[in-house]
């Protein structure tokens, strides 16, 4: 199973530079699928909606799918597995074209938390929207075209026995060519061969992106590196599941609308029209519900009844700083997918959330295991308190473990993705 499922998903990650492309690449598929797109500018009346039928919204950087059965009606509970498009790394700013001493270089700002070394000395392309004057919206992807150079070592003799030091403005603008700055263009540069004129872009959303494929390798083959598995790894075991269960000619599993959401700007806190603090989940849930004639008693009374399974990458036990971690819980690469558990509700999970999971692994004949943080390591969080919060759904947090979360290429074992895709299909059947 993991040497086909990771060619379907190393297709995907790269067809999936920016959480835009992400979004983009998630609908194509569903629709190639029979997923009908949903504008959600339109009217939602049930003849429009397709209701007993299958749907997929993407707003920004987001997307929503929907696969609604035969016997669905108002009160027909949700089983929704979320997840988000986007990874830290770097976004271009206004102004973007800069240099100095004789290189280009490109003016851009640190997007969330990335591991700043990583993303040194390698070459990296710019991908993501440009908007035109008239509101039309293009994706685009540069290609190769730009580094971080690291000073050399013998201009910094300290960097090995005092460690790196990187100011984020100063030593991270990467360089992108040689010439004079008055009449170089990098927007120009980044929209080559789109069909779009640099003078027409009124506004655009670009980020950075480690442009090396991802690989297979290690003793046996066990390895799988890769850009963006943070949180792309959670996007396509969802989007595997999801047209496992109702692509093509499949039936949606009878008792529950089965839903994929997969949120921008996680990686920011989730503040947004788009992330899973903001109104897109709430919106679609409730047009699906008027379009099955739900009024507010039904609508709490089908959200008392869903689950959301929230899908995020975990750590699993670096060999090189064991005491970061807990020492009774030992997570390792190719022990199966996590189940993440925080007191605090930095995730969502809970007693019966584990039994759900506990289930859904053993119908799915894959292994999983427990993630906790060190008592003086804090974790970080999810989009599942947030949607646990928003909706009052019950919901558990689980991921794929890794290494290095946060690199530009980050690290898990070969088995684990297709795992926790196997489980989220168990989820969708009902089980």
């Amino acid at each position: 199973m993991a040497s086909g499922y990771l060619e379907g998903f190393s297709a995907f990650i790269q067809a999936s530079p920016s959480s835009y492309h992400a979004a983009a690449e998630t609908a194509k598929q569903l629709e190639r699928a029979g997923f009908s797109r949903v504008d959600e500018s339109d009217a939602w009346p049930a003849a429009e909606l397709g209701v007993r039928s299958r749907g997929v919204l993407v707003r920004d950087g987001a997307v929503v799918a929907w696969a609604i059965p035969a016997d669905a009606d108002a009160t027909t509970p949700f089983r929704i597995v979320g997840a988000h498009t986007d990874s830290p790394g770097f976004k271009l700013k206004p102004m973007p074209t800069t240099g100095a001493a004789g290189w280009l270089q490109a003016g851009v700002e640190v997007y969330g938390g990335p591991l700043l070394n990583s993303w040194l000395d390698r070459e990296l392309e710019l991908a993501g929207r440009v908007v035109t004057a008239d509101g039309t919206e293009h994706l685009v992807r540069s290609g190769a075209l730009l580094r971080i150079p690291q000073l050399a070592v013998h201009l910094d003799r300290g960097v090995n026995s005092e460690g790196l030091k990187l100011d984020k403005q100063r030593n991270t603008a990467p360089v992108w060519g040689v010439g004079d700055v008055n009449e170089a263009d990098l927007l120009a540069r980044v929209v080559e061969g789109s069909g779009v004129e640099a003078s027409d872009v009124a506004g655009y959303d670009l980020v950075t992106c480690d442009t090396q494929p991802p690989h297979v390798f290690g003793a046996d083959g066990t390895l799988f590196a890769s850009p963006r598995l943070d949180n792309l790894s959670s996007v396509y075991a969802g989007l595997h599941a999801l047209l496992e269960q109702a692509g093509g000619d499949g039936e949606p599993s009878s008792g529950h609308i089965s839903v994929l959401v997969a949120f921008d700007h996680e990686e920011l806190g989730s503040e947004s029209r788009s992330g899973a603090n903001g109104p897109i989940l709430d919106d679609v849930l409730t047009r699906i519900g008027t379009a099955l004639g739900s009024d507010v008693e039904d609508r709490k009374r089908a959200f008392a009844a869903s689950w959301c399974v929230s899908a995020d990458a975990g750590h699993a036990v670096h060999p090189n700083y064991p005491e970061k971690h807990d020492p009774a819980n030992r997570p390792i690469a190719g022990g199966g997918p996590l189940l993440k558990i925080n007191a605090n509700q930095r995730y969502a999970t809970d007693a019966h959330g584990a039994a759900l999971w506990s289930r859904l692994c053993a119908a799915a004949d894959v292994p999983y295991q427990e993630f906790v943080s060190n008592n003086d390591v804090p974790c970080g969080t999810t989009i599942g308190p947030l949607t646990a919060t928003r909706l009052g759904i019950r919901t558990v947090d689980v991921g794929v473990a890794l290494l290095s979360m946060h690199s530009a290429r980050e690290l898990c074992h070969v088995d684990d993705p297709g795992r926790l895709s196997a489980a989220l299909s168990a989820f969708y059947r009902g089980r």
